[in-house]
Formats: C-alpha cells, structure tokens, sequence
C-alpha cells in the first residue's frame, strides 16, 4: 500500500505590496541551526518585510546582532531574559550596552519575570528587570517584555518606572482585557502570537478582536508557538501570516488590513 502524500496548508495570501513584519522571533537557537538561511528566504518570499531577532543572553544577544548585519530585513533587539539572569556580571552588562548602540538594534529585550518555571530566584529575576528597564531608558530604547504568570509583579516595576518615552510592547500577551487596559495604560503595544489560533485562546482572542489596531503588533516567538495549522511544528517567521489571518478573522476585516495596521505599529515603535 503506498503512502498517501501530506498536504501542507497553503500559508494566507496578502496582497501585491502588502507584508507584515514578525516582531519577535529567536532565529540563533538551534532549532534553525540546518536551514536559517531557508527559514528567512521562505518568510521574505511569503510576505514577511522585516523579521526581529530577540537577545536572551549575551550570547544570543551578539548572535542576533550577527544575523541583523547578514540579512537586511533582519533587525536584533539585544537583553536577558529572566530564565538567564543567574550568574550575570557587571562586564555582561558593559557588553550589553556597547552592542546596543550598533544601528541595526532596535529594542531592549526581552526582559522581565517568569514564574511559570522559576529558572532563575524571583527576587533576582526582579533585580535584572529594573536594573534592565533603567538600561533601556538609558539608551533610549524600546523594550520587549516577558511576562509570565506574573502580572502584578511585572506591572509594578513598569508602573514604578514610567514613562517610557522609546515605547515598550508586551510580548507575547497572555491577559485578559483589564490587564490589556493597564498595559496600553503604559503607552505600550500589544503583541500576539499564534496561540491565538487556539480554539481555548478565549481571552487572547477576546482582545484581539476588541482593542484597537492602533496597539497590536504580532509575533511568531519561533520556534516556539507554533499557530493552527502549524501546531506541534517547529514555528517560524512565515507563520505569522496565520496570526494575522486569525485576527483578520475575530475582527470581520481583511487580511491585508490587520497586515498594514500592525505592520505600521511595528515600523514606528522600532524605528525600521
């Protein structure tokens, strides 16, 4: 008997001259590591304009800088995520700064508090953020929240330290509408990724739909996350035309328009 031929779903279709741009993406991990080249050339040819790549740690910081400067429609946001903050130094920090300056980083992070998996002590993961959300204002830079399981701690030190005249988005949102208020509150963007192409993604979808385009950008977070129809597959930047397809979708309006608005967000809070 032979084997029947899997069907790939067709990625959604934008318009001549329309393209969307992921915000957030890890292409220096090693899930890319046999294909990156392909990964990006797949996303460029499907309608992804720009692609940011997100520092976790000095060394994923510097290897995002290094695919910034291979590609021209790959831009790096440099930082330390919370998972990362044990053992950090000064001299890390030093090093952080200087490679903020080149011109292809566009953001600070991402940065924040995670206590879903406690991977790092809270009360230090607390410390890297503020010391990290003062960097960032320092350098005049957007910065590029994590936020997991920790709202009200990760508010805190946003609400403590507002302003943020460079902007700020939180990633990967996973509130519900008060908590979407209290983040647009801060003057900040609202991404989302594929999980809102989850059938129980209630909330997340329940923003989507209802607050402004003005606010939302999108994200693929690759390789992880992958929407419907990609789920239990290794994510990646083309895929994010599935986000914006879903929103499309909760918000009755065309692909291309949720692909225009939340590309023009991306464009004015990173400066590309």
């Amino acid at each position: 008997m032979s084997k029947k031929k899997k069907i790939r779903a067709p990625l959604p279709l934008l318009s001549e001259e329309i393209s969307v741009i992921d915000t957030h993406c890890h292409l220096d991990m090693s899930a890319y590591e046999q294909d990156c080249d392909k990964v990006i050339q797949k996303a460029f040819g499907a309608g992804v304009s720009k692609i940011v790549t997100i520092g976790i740690d000095l060394a994923s910081s510097q290897a995002a800088v290094r695919l910034a400067e291979k590609y021209a429609g790959i831009y790096a946001s440099v930082g330390i995520h919370p998972h990362n903050v044990e053992g950090v130094t000064d001299r890390d920090y030093k090093e952080l700064t200087l490679l903020a300056s080149h011109p292809k980083v566009v953001a600070y992070g991402e940065i924040g508090i995670d206590l879903a998996k406690k991977y790092a002590p809270i009360k230090m993961q607390g410390e890297h953020f503020l010391r990290q959300v003062r960097l960032a204002k320092e350098l005049a830079l957007p910065v590029i929240i994590h936020d997991r399981e920790a709202h009200t701690e990760v508010m805190a030190i946003l609400k403590q330290e507002a302003p943020f005249p460079a902007g700020g988005v939180m990633h990967c949102f996973s509130g519900n509408m008060v908590f979407a208020q209290e983040v647009l509150g801060l003057g900040f963007y609202i991404s989302i990724p594929g999980v809102v192409t989850f059938n129980k993604a209630e909330e997340m979808q329940e923003v989507a739909r209802k607050i402004s385009l003005d606010y939302l950008i999108i994200e693929t977070d690759g390789p992880f996350l992958s929407p419907v129809p990609m789920r239990g597959k290794r994510n990646e930047p083309a895929y994010v035309l599935y986000t914006a397809e879903k929103i499309a979708q909760l918000r009755d309006v065309d692909l291309d328009e949720v692909a225009k608005r939340t590309t023009k967000n991306a464009r004015k809070l990173f400066g590309i």
